[in-house]
């Protein structure tokens, strides 16, 4: 079998096909896989070649809302790339003839996934978020089978609901490797002592992290009653430590709170974690989802079409998450919403439930078995 994925844009396009086309293969070796993302420096093209698989690239490129002389420009050579991206996708499968065409999201996958459709060749599309993107409301009506990450009102998104199913998104295994306790262990957490894992984002956010330098200073005037690990992001360590030394906390004195810059081994925190702090993209709500985990969910406000604050609302009115929008998250609101959590072991688990019915429990062996019976 020869399948093309394609997609671009953001890890939490990339890593679902890369996880989906490892386990195509898996499942049925001698299958050829071919990557297709958006030419340039993208993060497609460092992250697929490092996962060992070919990849082409077409010239495509968003539109910018803003109007200016600048964005003029941009909008005239994003209009120019439609037409030549066409050309592209049509000489890709001329060339590698595949049996089914994949989608995973950004811009990068439309003109290939609507090349093939239109020449009949079974496609699919996978959606994380809970809102549809630009892309996927363009391809929904086209293509043979819309997947999504998360339970929704689909009728209200998508043009044929018949054709949409409920999948939930792919995660690294890493995340189901460890139980909690097992977890724990491995982390050297205290009995009995909650852990709380706090993270807004690989490379961090300035504003999230001076209020998170109070909230910790919070928790030591409390006499420090839970772990916690807190991941700043590459930019913002240094500054985050010299405000809490600014406030008179040396984390040296307090073993409890664990600040890092990166949080290598994410997998094994969340899965010792009693709360999370972070924020609503598709791929952490995925990995909230996955290991059940309760959550405080304060969405970006600067990410295109509001699609966190839309992720988050899906799981806090389904009773998964509490949905704290930047605007109101305080020190002071954000501390005393993790204490009520921790005091309240009941609710913690009733989220925990009720974020788990959110998608089913094994996206990436749905999904395989929704992709091989399309392509027949």
């Amino acid at each position: 079998m020869r399948v093309i994925f394609t997609c671009g844009g953001t890890a939490g396009h990339i890593n679902p096909a890369l996880a989906l086309a490892k386990g195509l293969q898996a499942r049925k070796p001698g299958t050829k896989v071919l990557f297709v993302g958006a030419a340039g420096d993208s993060m497609e093209s460092h992250l697929v070649p490092q996962a060992g698989f070919e990849l082409r690239q077409v010239n495509i490129n968003s539109f910018r809302r803003k109007l200016s002389a600048e964005g003029l420009r941009h909008n005239l050579m994003a209009a120019k790339n439609i037409f030549r991206s066409r050309r592209q996708a049509a000489a890709i499968l001329d060339e590698f003839r595949p049996d089914l065409v994949v989608g995973t999201g950004g811009f990068a996958s439309y003109p290939v996934t609507r090349e093939a459709a239109r020449r009949g060749i079974p496609t699919a599309i996978h959606e994380s978020n809970a809102v549809p993107g630009l892309t996927t409301k363009r391809l929904a009506k086209h293509v043979d089978r819309v997947m999504v990450g998360i339970a929704g009102d689909l009728s209200a998104h998508y043009p044929d609901p018949g054709k949409v199913v409920v999948t939930g998104t792919p995660v690294r295994p890493g995340f189901y490797a460890k139980s909690r306790k097992e977890a724990r262990q491995a982390l050297g957490i205290p009995e009995g002592k909650p852990l709380v894992l706090s993270c807004w984002g690989s490379l961090g956010a300035v504003e999230m992290n001076r209020r998170m330098a109070d909230f910790l200073a919070l928790c030591v005037g409390d006499g420090t009653p839970f772990c916690q690990i807190h991941g700043t992001g590459k930019w913002y360590f240094d500054d985050t430590v010299n405000a809490l030394k600014a406030k008179g906390v040396e984390l040296a004195d307090h073993p409890a709170l664990d600040v890092r810059a990166y949080i290598d081994d994410m997998p094994l925190c969340m899965a010792a974690a009693d709360v999370v702090l972070c924020r609503a993209g598709a791929s952490t709500i995925s990995e909230l989802i996955a290991l059940a985990k309760p959550a405080i969910l304060v969405p970006s406000p600067n990410v295109t079409g509001d699609h966190q604050t839309k992720n988050a609302r899906v799981l806090a009115d389904g009773g998964g998450a509490v949905l704290l929008p930047e605007t109101d998250c305080t020190p002071r609101r954000l501390y005393d919403e993790v204490r009520h959590l921790l005091d309240d072991p009941d609710r913690r688990r009733r989220m925990g439930e009720a974020v788990a019915k959110l998608a089913p429990p094994d996206a990436t062996e749905l999904i395989l078995d929704t992709l091989l019976s399309l392509a027949g």
